[in-house]
């Protein structure tokens, strides 16, 4: 009796899975070990770390720009000390480990290097993926240090160094899944993370540290970290357009012939951007099929996936909602037979339009840039921070306008209560204020043990290769081994390179609110700017660490474009800052963005 009659599968070869991972760390390097030890247990395939805000920017945990925000997003970690733990028990030479790491990115790659060389573990046999894609956090996620040039120059040292050193390694996750989350259209996520992964490849060729069989290979090790939306089929076409174009830049622009190294190699989160307060336990269906999108079409498939938790548009997901979101990854990779054919889309006419209509787009906006000068200008100048602030402004008018549904929001309000944010935490994990505590106290005796001088030196090494233009990875090797922070480490390349403060994209941005609330709104602050005497004047402020400002970017928007007269200096500014402008700017009204929580302490 055939299979199709008894719905008994026939034996068939199947696909590999796709690593599979879950985002995650928090409040200290011991607490983010044992959790990443119980999701290997439960069967994920990977690890994928999230740090902390101050590792992220290069700050120690004691540092007062700190306060508040240690442990709270991601896993603080200070020095080799902290790695060490954070891996304790976990073999490094069989883990594939990704790291979310961009601005000191070359340090945390450093401090693993480090860890590694400690342990005689081989640096070929580490394999994992730091993101070190400093371009989209001038763009979106805001945990950039230096300005542009030199933090490129820091992306194309660990990619020669890990090329040559460390060859299993994806030395840089070019990341449009960030552009997304700051509104980007299909076509500029394409378009805006292939012009700044042309960047990168054109910066290493200029080095001249790269013979041309060498270059061929740092292409190969280029990889992509995308998102997935709700509209899953066109986000597929998307990933097959970036898939297609990539072959195509590969061959025609750097001359790349193996094909296997012109590969669009792409891990994926998908959206976070959609979850919703609202009626959260409807995320869960939302994140299942933003993943059918990178995971159907065999020709495109994704080499590795992390999904959020439901429960990410309220706080920190719990160890359970992690485990959810695994088993969600593992019944659609082993209990479906979606590993056992081919691309199921092969030959689709609306597939294949859409995929070439998102190609012809794509083609022309590289092009835009391109005239700019590449994807540096086209970040100094503010065009393409101020093209993803028109397009998320787009997308929050069309869902207040109707016409992006998202259920639970703008249809069907009307809900029962849900019993899995019912109970005492809310359904949510909070992180409490004793983690950051002990990491400053741990931070403190690391620095008593260590050996100052060793440490000194390594720091002044440090100093010198930077503004000598040397390759930093090495010394910043040494200075993990000799007991540096990152605090130091950071410290050091501040003064090297300077800091630096991205446009914010509001200058030449129109918003695209609905007509009649803009004009209700206009009439009030009229009426009130007229009782005052003056215009009414805001202040929008960012304090904190955390980089993400979009609510910041369209509160400025808004309140500018009904009237008021607007002032917004960007992110990460001092509460001291934030107060001192609003006397000296002589304001009637101050608001904040404060997404991490860190003004709780």
């Amino acid at each position: 009796m055939s299979d199709v009659t008894t719905n008994q599968t026939p034996a068939r070869n199947r696909d590999k899975p796709w690593l599979m991972r879950t985002y995650s760390g928090h409040s200290t390097a011991r607490a983010s070990n044992t959790l990443y030890r119980t999701n290997l247990e439960r069967g994920q395939t990977g690890l994928s770390i999230a740090f902390d805000l101050p590792t992220q920017t290069g700050y120690d945990a004691d540092e007062p720009i700190a306060r508040g925000e240690v442990g709270r997003v991601g896993v603080p970690v200070s020095h080799l000390g902290d790695m060490e733990t954070l891996f304790d028990q976990i073999p490094i030479e069989k883990m594939n480990t990704s790291m979310t790491i961009n601005a000191s990115a070359a340090w945390l790659f450093a401090l693993y290097i480090a860890m590694a060389d400690k342990r005689g573990v081989s640096r070929g046999d580490l394999a994992g993926t730091i993101q070190n894609d400093i371009v989209k956090e001038y763009l979106s996620r805001g945990t950039y240090i230096f300005p542009p040039a030199p933090s490129l120059k820091l992306t194309t040292d660990t990619i020669i160094f890990s090329v040559a050193e460390v060859p299993k390694w994806n030395p840089i996750n070019v990341c449009p899944y960030h552009l997304q989350e700051a509104g980007a259209t299909p076509v500029q996520e394409i378009a805006f993370a292939l012009a700044n992964a042309i960047q990168i490849l054109d910066d290493v060729k200029a080095s001249g540290t790269v013979s041309d069989e060498g270059f061929a290979r740092v292409v190969g090790r280029i990889s992509f970290f995308v998102n997935a939306g709700i509209r899953f089929v066109t986000e597929m076409c998307k990933m097959r357009a970036f898939t297609e174009l990539w072959d195509e830049i590969c061959a025609q622009r750097y001359g790349v012939e193996d094909p296997k190294l012109r590969r669009f190699r792409y891990g994926v989160q998908v959206n976070s951007l959609g979850l919703t307060e609202q009626q959260p336990e409807n995320n869960v269906y939302r994140i299942l099929l933003e993943m059918l999108a990178v995971t159907l079409s065999k020709g495109s498939r994704a080499r590795a996936v992390q999904l959020p938790a439901w429960n990410e548009a309220l706080g920190l997901p719990r160890p359970w909602d992690q485990q959810w979101s695994l088993r969600l990854q593992q019944i659609v990779a082993h209990e479906t037979d979606l590993l056992e054919f081919g691309d199921i889309f092969e030959g689709s006419h609306e597939i294949a339009a859409r995929t070439a209509e998102l190609k012809e787009a794509a083609w022309a906006e590289l092009a835009t840039i391109e005239k700019l000068g590449g994807a540096t200008q086209a970040v100094e100048t503010g065009y393409m921070k101020q093209k993803l602030v028109e397009a998320n402004s787009a997308r929050v008018s069309a869902i207040e306008a109707g016409d992006i549904s998202v259920i639970g929001v703008n249809m069907f309000t009307e809900s029962a209560p849900s019993p899995l944010t019912e109970g005492s935490d809310g359904g949510f994990m909070t992180v409490g204020a004793g983690a950051e505590d002990e990491q400053i106290e741990n931070l403190k005796a690391w620095r008593a043990a260590r050996d100052t001088d060793a440490a000194t030196a390594a720091v002044e090494n440090l100093k010198s290769a930077a503004r000598e233009g040397r390759n930093i990875m090495e010394p910043s090797i040494a200075c993990a081994k000799a007991g540096v922070t990152t605090g130091e480490w950071g410290r050091a390349l501040r003064e090297a390179f300077g800091e630096y403060r991205a446009p914010t994209g509001l200058a030449a941005a129109s918003a695209a609110a609905p007509a009649d609330a803009m004009t209700k709104a206009h009439e009030h602050v009229e009426a009130a700017s007229k009782a005052l005497g003056r215009r009414v004047k805001l202040l929008v402020g960012k304090p904190g660490l955390d980089g993400h400002s979009n609510g910041a970017e369209q509160i400025a928007l808004r309140a500018r474009d009904c009237g008021m007269e607007v002032v917004y200096q960007g992110i990460r500014l001092s509460p001291e800052q934030i107060a001192a402008s609003a006397v000296e700017e002589s304001v009637h009204v101050v608001g904040l963005s404060i997404l991490s929580s860190a003004h709780i302490r």
